[in-house]
């Protein structure tokens, strides 16, 4: 695995940034039998066909890594070329986090101190909608609205591990089909 990194707007290039610093790898789409099934699972899921999808991420985070709240939408020409602007979003937890760790959307307008768990979340977690990573779960959320404008409340963020380690895996699907 390597140090994670962040594409270039202007380039398309991927880039070593401290708003991630977690570490990962890509796995080819359709590279063996497993990695198969796992796509056709998620396509089934979210109604969008396997070739509209990237290969999937798999992220390793270590106490004190975190990526910043950031939009998973492009707003540059360079990178909808192939595949037109990312639809969706689907964030799977391969671990249990310890604590930290969460997934959050500081837009979202909630109520978190009315949650049972507000308790169990990091400060990081406490400053909008969050998920607190447990093995086997996933998350999908979209990066446009159903009339294909980018959804600003799609900001979300990786809160930094406080204890134990988080692996998780990322699987970004396309309006058209994917080039890999």
């Amino acid at each position: 695995m390597k140090k994670s990194t962040v594409v270039d707007s202007t380039t398309g290039q991927s880039t070593d940034s401290r708003v991630r610093t977690s570490s990962g790898m890509f796995l080819r789409r359709g590279q063996d039998k497993i990695i198969r099934a796992i796509e056709k699972r998620i396509a089934d899921f979210t109604f969008i066909p396997v070739e509209h999808g990237e290969g999937l991420q798999v992220l390793h985070y270590e106490v004190g890594q975190k990526y910043e709240p950031h939009y998973d939408y492009f707003v540059d020409e360079f990178n909808t070329r192939n595949g037109g602007q990312r639809l969706a979003t689907l964030l799977m937890y391969l671990s249990d986090v310890e604590e930290g760790g969460e997934t959050v959307f500081p837009s979202a307008k909630v109520s978190s101190s009315s949650s049972p768990w507000h308790t169990e979340l990091s400060e990081c977690g406490k400053k909008g909608l969050s998920i607190k990573p447990r093995m086997g779960d996933a998350l999908l959320f979209w990066s446009v609205r159903p009339d294909a404008t980018l959804d600003p409340s799609s900001l979300h963020g990786g809160c930094p591990v406080i204890r134990g380690n988080k692996w998780s895996s990322t699987k970004w699907m396309h309006i058209r089909e994917f080039r890999a």
